[in-house]
């Protein structure tokens, strides 16, 4: 089983995880309603501030390159602001209608709707998020005055807007609410005074929570679990993901009596945390609830949350109105979209969503996404239409693709052009549709695909196309020129790429995608359609080492694996030095590709060129694209 997603806190660390909930976790002071004024009172290397004429303790602000650096939570405390935490490190600010939009670790930032760049970016500091003040201060509608050492903040006190506190965690605000759950994922547990809900980023199989004072961090996660387990199954994952992620475990138990038999661990972390997590299987699903306690020194102290833990139920009562559901699924869709774009529809429930990006995925392979690009000049719509099957003919061979059928189809209001075929990349066909629109000098590309295997015929498709809003308003509004159609990018264009640091220039087709290429730093790595293309380089290990490693790895390989086939291994001139060459072809979950290593060496450092072509993609574009990329590898002084 493809174990679940690793928890949040440990991707992203302790601070930065629990972020948007534990800068809500400040006591707030109520705003008047005859806009009373607020003040605070702080000064650099002081952790007491004086907040609206009373003293609190705060983390000690800092100067850093001219900017006073304060506690973002200090603006809740003071101001009554509200504080979350989005997708990408973006951290929003908010009091009434005044929004400051910051980015951890970057200094550019929006304020009252305009760019700004900051002296200082956000950072995280033993935990705490730490702001810039004046900018911050100033965006809110405060006004700084100095004050001896010490700085004087002071603001109207802003009635809610409510578009701003739809955004932002709750915390205790739903009254007669006792319990809290998800009635799509069927789980409920106790919903105790001061929880405080976090935001799932568009995942409502991930629900995280802390509560207001800083107390605990909760997460719990469901994912589809079609193999039956039981307690002794649940306690043996429990421990194997404890020693993946380098976590001690103190305590471990079973539980195969329980009305839904469970298994818990304690372990601790690599920062000291301790962490309770426990699973439970059931209606098909395995519930993984994650807890931890950062001030708890022995897994004992944990013992005082059994009661919240123990709540937990892997069912929702959706008669009883005292439970708070997250869930946002109706008729067992979801609404989707990203406003920036005007764009809105319908997604199953269930699937994974990005609105930010506009790509939506099931588990069983199905997606959906949108594009959009600005239009050239003289674009046509039935021009777009034959440059993107274009680009299908140079990117499968004749055998991995069908272009099934073209057809006008009426979408968001206006004319459309659909496009169906299939494609097959060795693992089985796919099924895709295009939709292509072109509106007020912007084109909009709708792609639904489905493996064949799972296709309930045009049915999704005709759901999510019928659901699909556009309001083509929107884009002119919020853009000028958009970036070009990738799909339309001329593949034999090249950009020349240089790495004085290892002395080298080569030429990289513009239609190939960058995962790394800092070429001063050593490796680069690009993807395309069905294949790669890589640069390592090793400054300590040896060439002789290295071609040695390789041919004992291809020569074991090629004996273990029916499905490695090392095709040639010779002596070649590449970039004008000696070289070893490998050439193989591997089937990998029904994948043919052919891969091919050049290892050299210069002055001491040993280069490893690696490229990789599938058969179902090995064109004569593709193939000419590589081809043309190894060709220009040379090296400069």
């Amino acid at each position: 089983m493809k174990h679940i997603q690793r928890k949040m806190m440990r991707k992203l660390g302790v601070g930065a995880v629990a972020l948007s909930l534990l800068l809500s976790a400040l006591p707030a002071v109520a705003a008047d309603q005859d806009k009373t004024m607020l003040e605070l009172r702080l000064q650099s290397g002081s952790n007491t501030a004086i907040v609206n004429g009373q003293n609190a303790n705060i983390t000690k602000p800092y100067s850093k390159s001219g900017a006073l650096m304060v506690p973002a939570g200090i603006f809740k405390k003071a101001f009554n602001s509200k504080i979350r935490l989005a997708e990408d490190n973006v951290v929003k600010i908010t009091s009434g209608t005044h929004v400051v939009s910051l980015t951890i670790g970057s200094r550019t930032a929006w304020v009252r709707g305009h760019k700004v760049t900051l002296p200082a970016p956000p950072e995280m500091s033993s935990g705490i998020l730490m702001v810039p003040l004046r900018q911050v201060a100033e965006g809110l509608g405060g006004k700084l005055e100095k004050n001896g050492a010490g700085i004087i903040i002071r603001m109207e006190a802003q009635e809610e807007a409510g578009t701003v506190a739809e955004e932002t965690p709750n915390i205790d605000n739903d009254e007669g609410k006792t319990q809290i759950g998800n009635s799509y994922y069927d789980w409920s547990m106790n919903y105790p005074t001061g929880l405080v809900i976090g935001q799932g980023g568009g995942d409502e199989s991930i629900s995280t929570f802390m509560d207001e004072n800083s107390a605990y961090y909760m997460e719990v996660h469901t994912a589809s679990q079609p193999v039956p387990l039981n307690a002794d199954d649940l306690l043996q994952q429990l421990v194997q993901a404890a020693k993946e992620t380098g976590e001690t475990v103190i305590d471990r138990k079973s539980f195969p009596k329980a009305k839904v038999p469970y298994a818990r661990v304690i372990t601790k972390d690599g920062d000291g945390v301790l962490w309770e997590n426990r699973q439970y299987y059931d209606n098909g699903r395995l519930y993984v609830v994650y807890f931890s306690d950062a001030k708890a020194t022995n897994y004992k102290d944990l013992a005082q949350y059994a009661g919240l833990l123990n709540s937990f139920k892997t069912s929702f009562n959706a008669q009883d109105k005292s439970i708070k559901d997250l869930s946002t699924v109706v008729g067992g869709t979801r609404e989707a979209g990203n406003p920036d774009y005007g764009v809105s529809l319908s997604i199953p429930a269930g699937w994974k969503m990005d609105d930010q990006r506009m790509q939506y995925e099931s588990n069983d392979g199905s997606s959906f996404r949108m594009k959009i690009t600005s239009a050239p000049a003289d674009g046509k719509l039935e021009n777009w239409g034959q440059q993107l099957q274009k680009w299908l003919s140079d990117s499968f061979v004749s055998t991995a693709y069908e272009a099934q059928k073209t057809y006008p189809l009426e979408v968001a209001g206006v004319q459309g052009l659909v496009q169906e075929y299939r494609y097959n990349f060795g693992d089985g066909w796919v099924k895709e549709y295009n939709v292509l629109i072109q509106q007020n000098g912007y084109r909009y590309l709708a792609e639904y695909a489905v493996p064949e295997k799972v296709s309930k015929g045009n049915d999704q498709f005709n759901a999510l196309i019928s659901s699909l809003q556009i309001d083509f308003q929107t884009v002119a509004s919020n853009f000028g020129q958009l970036e070009e159609d990738d799909y339309l990018t001329d593949k034999t264009k090249t950009v020349k790429k240089t790495s004085k640091a290892y002395e080298y220039t080569v030429n990289i087709p513009r239609y190939w995608t960058a995962i790394s290429d800092q070429f001063e730093l050593g490796d680069v790595e690009y993807q395309f359609t069905g294949g790669r293309f890589s640069v390592k380089i090793d400054n300590d290990q040896s060439f002789e080492l290295t071609v040695s490693q390789l041919k004992d790895f291809y020569d074991k390989q090629a004996k273990n694996y029916k499905n490695l086939k090392v095709e040639e291994v010779k002596d070649v001139t590449f970039a004008g030095v000696p070289a070893v060459s490998f050439t193989f072809h591997r089937i990998e979950e029904g994948i043919g590709y052919t891969g091919h290593q050049l290892v050299l060496e210069r002055d001491g450092k040993t280069y490893t060129v690696t490229t990789t072509l599938n058969d179902a993609n090995n064109t004569a574009v593709q193939s000419n694209a590589l081809d043309s990329t190894l060709n220009s590898f040379n090296f400069v002084k």
